[in-house]
C-alpha cells in the first residue's frame, strides 16, 4: 500500500480554499482585461535551447528538465534534454512575439496566467509549482517609458480590489544604478551585475551584512566604496514632492545616471497623473531585481502591515530579450503576480478566509418518486444562472441538510408530495437557520434576489 502523499514544494488546496484562490485569479484577470490586456497562453514546455538562451540570477540552477524513456536511452552523454518546464512566463513570452511577430499589433499587450516550475529548495511558503499572472507590453522598435508608467497603475487595481490592506509599489531605474556603479569607479557589465544582484537583498539581509560582502574577496568593493553605494541605495521617499526632491538631490553622473533619473522623474510624474494615490508609490533605490535581462524601470510592491511577506508584486523594463530569437528590436515593460505564493502567505496572515461554496442551491430528494420532479426543478434553477447541485438517493433529510451545511450550501430547496401537490416549494437557509415556503414559480427569482442582497451586503462590508 502506498501513501497518498504530494511532493514537496506543492499547493493542493480542499474545495472551499480552491474557491478562494479562484476568485483571487479572477480579481486579478479582471483588472488586467480592464486596463485593454489580451489573453495568451504558452505551452508549459519549451525546447531547452529557447528557454536557457538568457536567464541569470540563481534560474538556471533551478530548472526540471523533461526526457521520455525513449529519449533517454538515445540521448549523448552530457547533453541537455531536449525540453524543459517554463521557469517563469516572460522568456516564453519573448520566444512567442518573436515567433509571431508578423501577425501581432504593436504595442503588443497581453496577460498571462498560468503555472510555472522551479527547483526551488522546498520550504515553508516556497513552491515548486505556482501560478504566475503577469502582464506585457512589446514594442516594436521602441517603447515609450509612459507604458512603464502605466504598469503601477494596474498593479494599484488590482492590489485594490483584492482589499489586502495598505500598500506601496516601490520603483527604482536599473540605469541610475549601473550609473552609480560607474560613478564608483565599476566599469564592468558582469561585475555590476553581481553587485546589483547584492543590493537588491538589503531590505533582506540589512545594510551590516551587504556591505561584508561587498567588500569580501568575491565583489572587491573599497569600504569608501561600499559606504558611498549604500548611503545611495538607501533612499526612499514618502509623498510625490520628496521622491521628485530625492532625485534632484542625486545630482549629475554618467549618461546612464542621467538617463534612469530622468525616466524615473517621467514615470513618477505619470503614474499620479494615472490617479495612483501618493501614499501608493515611492522611490527605492535598493531595488534592481535578480534577473540580468531588466534594463530600466523595475517595480516591487509590499504590503505595509505585513512587510514580513515581502514583494508581492514585481517586474521591470527589458529592452533586448527577444534578441535570443529575432532581429526585430522588441523592447517590453511587464510585472508578475506569483498568485500561489501570494494566496498562501494571505492565508497564514489572516487576510483570506475560505470562500463559500459555488453551489448556491441544493435540490434535496426526500424520497425515490419525486427525482422527476426534483430533477426538473433543478433544471429550471440552473436555467435562471443559479448554480444548483441535485442530491441523487434519497436519504433522511438530517443528513442531506447535515451535507449541506459542510459543503458550504446556502439553500436547501425541498419537494415533497405535499409541496407538489401546492406547487410550492419549501426552501430551508442553512445560513439563517430560516425555513419558508415560494410558489414554484416564483422559486427562481426570489432565490436571486436573496443571493444578490447578500453579494450586496458583501461587497458593503469590503467597502
Amino acid at each position: 500500500m502506498i501513501k497518498p502523499r504530494t511532493a514537496p514544494g506543492v499547493l493542493e488546496l480542499l474545495p472551499l480554499d480552491q474557491i478562494a484562490f479562484q476568485g483571487m485569479l479572477d480579481t486579478i484577470r479582471r483588472c488586467y482585461e480592464r486596463f485593454g490586456f489580451l489573453p495568451v497562453e504558452t505551452p508549459v514546455m519549451e525546447l531547452s535551447e529557447v528557454l536557457l538562451t538568457k536567464t541569470g540570477g540563481e534560474t538556471e540552477r533551478q530548472v526540471y528538465f523533461l526526457q521520455s524513456t525513449g529519449a533517454l536511452a538515445q540521448a549523448t552523454p552530457g547533453s541537455l534534454p531536449e525540453l524543459a518546464l517554463r521557469f517563469d512566463l516572460t522568456v516564453p513570452l519573448a520566444r512567442y512575439v518573436a515567433e509571431h511577430e508578423h501577425r501581432l499589433s504593436f504595442p503588443f499587450r497581453r496577460y498571462q496566467i498560468q503555472r510555472v516550475y522551479r527547483g526551488e529548495r522546498a520550504q515553508r511558503g516556497r513552491f515548486r509549482e505556482f501560478y504566475q499572472c503577469d502582464i506585457d507590453v512589446i514594442g516594436k522598435d521602441g517603447l515609450s517609458v509612459r507604458f512603464d508608467a502605466e504598469l503601477p497603475a494596474v498593479i494599484h487595481a488590482v492590489f485594490s480590489e483584492l482589499d489586502v490592506g495598505r500598500f506601496t509599489i516601490w520603483l527604482n531605474n536599473r540605469k541610475l544604478m549601473r550609473g552609480l556603479l560607474e560613478g564608483l569607479g565599476v566599469a564592468d557589465p558582469e561585475r555590476q551585475t553581481l553587485i546589483l544582484r547584492e543590493v537588491d537583498k538589503l531590505d533582506k539581509r540589512g545594510p551590516a551584512a551587504v556591505r561584508d560582502t561587498l567588500t569580501g574577496a568575491e565583489f572587491g568593493l573599497a569600504p569608501a566604496q561600499a559606504d558611498r553605494l549604500l548611503a545611495l541605495v538607501q533612499t526612499r521617499s514618502s509623498g510625490h514632492e520628496d521622491a521628485l526632491a530625492k532625485l534632484d538631490a542625486l545630482g549629475q553622473g554618467s549618461e546612464s545616471f542621467n538617463q534612469g533619473v530622468a525616466e524615473l522623474r517621467e514615470v513618477l510624474e505619470l503614474v499620479r497623473a494615472f490617479g495612483v494615490p501618493e501614499d501608493c508609490y515611492a522611490l527605492n533605490l535598493s531595488i534592481a531585481r535578480g534577473l540580468d535581462y531588466y534594463t530600466g524601470t523595475v517595480f516591487e510592491t509590499t504590503l505595509d502591515d505585513h512587510p514580513e511577506i515581502g514583494s508581492v508584486c514585481s517586474g521591470g523594463r527589458y529592452d533586448n530579450l527577444a534578441g535570443n530569437y529575432t532581429r526585430s528590436h522588441l523592447p517590453g515593460v511587464g510585472v508578475s503576480i506569483g498568485a500561489t505564493r501570494l494566496f498562501w502567505q494571505l492565508r497564514e496572515a489572516g487576510l483570506i478566509g475560505t470562500a463559500t461554496s459555488s453551489v448556491e442551491v441544493m435540490v434535496a430528494l426526500l424520497d425515490e418518486a419525486r427525482l422527476p420532479a426534483c430533477l426538473k426543478l433543478a433544471a429550471q434553477l440552473r436555467a435562471a444562472g443559479i448554480n444548483t447541485e441535485t442530491q441523487l438517493e434519497p436519504r433522511r433529510l438530517g443528513r442531506q441538510l447535515q451535507y449541506a451545511d459542510r459543503a458550504g450550501i446556502r439553500f436547501v430547496a425541498m419537494l415533497g408530495e405535499d409541496e407538489e401537490a401546492r406547487g410550492v416549494v419549501t426552501v430551508r437557509d442553512m445560513r439563517k437557520q430560516e425555513q419558508f415556503e415560494v410558489a414554484r414559480g416564483e422559486l427562481a427569482r426570489t432565490l436571486r434576489v436573496e443571493l444578490e442582497q447578500a453579494r450586496a451586503m458583501h461587497e458593503v462590508q469590503r467597502g
